[in-house]
């Protein structure tokens, strides 16, 4: 039986969950923001894992996200016949997602560069 995990990883897990429940917003409509085209869930989730932490391999996790975002005008999405499998919901950003992407983008920098500033006084 493997050993049950102790309180430090468990105060790690939650601390990266609750990371993650404030930045996959803002990664999502970056990747979208910088689409040629509209994407796919799977698409987009895949754009994600590539940069290494962000989705943290929980997919499902990004399409109540996607269902967020849209119920408040940043997304766009339609549904497209797929030749190998269900239809797809394609997702593009909206003009208000854009607007919405340069002030999170900048609560990001303004947030890290503060935490940075916090965390440079710290020895690994």
């Amino acid at each position: 039986m493997a050993d049950a995990p102790d309180d430090s990883e468990l105060q790690l897990r939650k601390f990266q969950k609750e990371l993650s429940a404030g930045t996959v917003s803002l990664a999502l409509l970056a990747v979208l923001g910088s689409a040629a085209e509209p994407m796919y869930g799977y698409q987009i989730a895949k754009r994600l894992e590539s940069l290494d932490g962000v989705l943290s391999g929980k997919q499902s996790a990004l399409y109540p996200v996607l269902r967020n975002l849209s119920a408040a005008g940043q997304l766009d999405s339609h549904v497209e016949p797929s030749v190998a499998g269900p239809p797809r919901r394609y997702y593009r950003i909206t003009e208000a997602g854009r607007i919405t992407l340069q002030q999170w983008t900048a609560a990001w920098r303004a947030t890290r560069d503060s935490v940075d500033a916090v965390l440079e006084g710290i020895r690994e």
